[in-house]
């Protein structure tokens, strides 16, 4: 890495609590990679904070900004733009200073869509989402914008069918329809599994053959991915949802290709 300067750029990423990210390491690495002169940090922001939080990163000239839980959604508020895209999933999770300008973008769809085609196309495909939070929206907007047919299921299921009908889902239900509904993919957007020992669905509902991803990613090996894999699914770790996102936001504001095998191992060794 460059040594610091009244020239480096400041990127860094709004969440609360901080201690499960591992941004800053990835995208550090892939600053060292690139001989891009800038440093990303991770700022602790409690929901009372977030006004004063966005607007201290406009007056100090952030360049970028990635946001995650809880602020998604609420940021959109303090934004001077919200690109089309991220308007229509309802949820920002990067934030790019342009022209004095903060834009809202979101690339978690990117990274969700990236991180399954890893293993399998999309297009034509029955999938099923779990929740509807920010993380849950990206997720079906990527499905459906790669031609798969979705289905979501929440807790409440009346959100469940809001995200439907708003981004061209094909039903939704509660978590205990899981098991009658026949799917190819599945992928949990909820925080259950979040450094903690549980699953947000029984395993008995899980289908072998099926891809299942988690988009949690600490513990990397969730319990729903271990049931998964002892019950015949293929695993598709949160990691390479958030390497995919992050490489996305770096391109955005660098105009650099993004060095995916660096920001993986960077992921890795920050466990």
């Amino acid at each position: 890495m460059s040594p610091i300067s009244a020239r480096t750029s400041l990127c860094g990423i709004i969440l609360h609590p901080a201690r499960h990210t591992r941004s800053p390491a990835m995208h550090n690495a892939a600053f060292a990679a690139l001989g891009i002169d800038a440093l990303y940090l991770a700022f602790d922001v409690p929901p009372s904070a977030l006004g004063e939080a966005v607007a201290g990163a406009r007056a100090l000239g952030l360049r970028q900004l990635a946001v995650s839980i809880p602020h998604k959604q609420r940021v959109m508020e303090h934004l001077d733009e919200v690109d089309e895209v991220a308007r229509r999933i309802g949820a920002v999770n990067t934030v790019t200073r342009r022209e004095g300008r903060l834009v809202g973008s979101n690339t978690d769809w990117i990274g969700a869509v990236r991180a399954l085609e890893r293993e399998q196309k999309l297009e034509g495909i029955r999938a099923v989402v779990l929740g509807a939070g920010g993380a849950a929206r990206a997720v079906v907007y990527g499905l459906v914008q790669q031609g798969a047919e979705v289905f979501i299921l929440n807790r409440t299921e009346s959100r469940a069918r809001e995200l439907s009908e708003a981004l061209g889902g094909a039903g939704a239900g509660p978590l205990e329809d899981l098991s009658a509904l026949p799917h190819d993919v599945l992928v949990n957007a909820t925080p259950v599994g979040l450094q903690e020992r549980r699953s947000p669905v029984p395993a008995d509902a899980i289908r072998s053959g099926s891809l299942v991803m988690d988009t949690v990613y600490d513990p990397e090996m969730t319990v729903l991915l271990e049931e998964a894999k002892a019950r015949g699914a293929r695993p598709v770790s949160g990691k390479w949802m958030l390497v995919y996102q992050a490489a996305a936001q770096l391109e955005i504001w660098s105009g650099r290709q993004a060095p995916i095998d660096i920001m993986a191992r960077a992921f890795d060794s920050a466990g």
